[in-house]
């Protein structure tokens, strides 16, 4: 079990982010903090010590898909979340980003998934490929298919 400073510090680095994630798969704040609970609380059980933080943040970023895939199984549910909310929620997402950002979200899951990791967090393909239990190849070949669709959802004049 992780002492409480550290749990604090993971709360503290991680929260807004594992936010953002669940808000792009479950579309609703309630489920939303609930999940992030459930992330935080295997976070605390969860006794293997952390290569890097790299290796932490990935492993977060993993439980938290797994979560959100969990409830939306368990739950059934296809609802949306109004740009508004969408936008008090993701603090880093910068005004003249919100119509990119609605347009990712209405991206099939397994692109909307690469391009977010990518764009918003940063990651490699190799280290999306790891985090999603994909090869590589196959994540750059969804980067590919993602970028293709954001292009012609914004008409073609956009470098994405």
């Amino acid at each position: 079990m992780r002492g409480e400073q550290e749990v604090e510090q993971a709360i503290e680095s991680y929260s807004d982010m594992i936010r953002r994630i669940c808000l792009l798969h479950l579309n609703n704040h309630e489920d939303t903090e609930d999940v992030l609970q459930e992330v935080f609380l295997k976070y605390v059980l969860h006794s293997a010590v952390f290569e890097s933080k790299e290796h932490e943040k990935a492993w977060l970023i993993r439980v938290t898909l797994n979560a959100c895939k969990d409830l939306k199984r368990k739950l059934f549910r296809h609802s949306t979340v109004p740009l508004d909310v969408l936008s008090e929620e993701a603090a880093s997402v910068m005004p003249e980003q919100m119509e990119l950002l609605e347009i990712v979200l209405s991206l099939p899951a397994k692109y909307k998934d690469v391009i977010y990791l990518h764009y918003y967090e940063g990651y490699t393909a190799k280290e999306i490929g790891t985090m999603l239990h994909k090869k590589e190849n196959t994540v750059y070949s969804l980067l590919s298919r993602g970028r293709e669709l954001l292009k012609q959802r914004l008409g073609g004049g956009r470098n994405v």
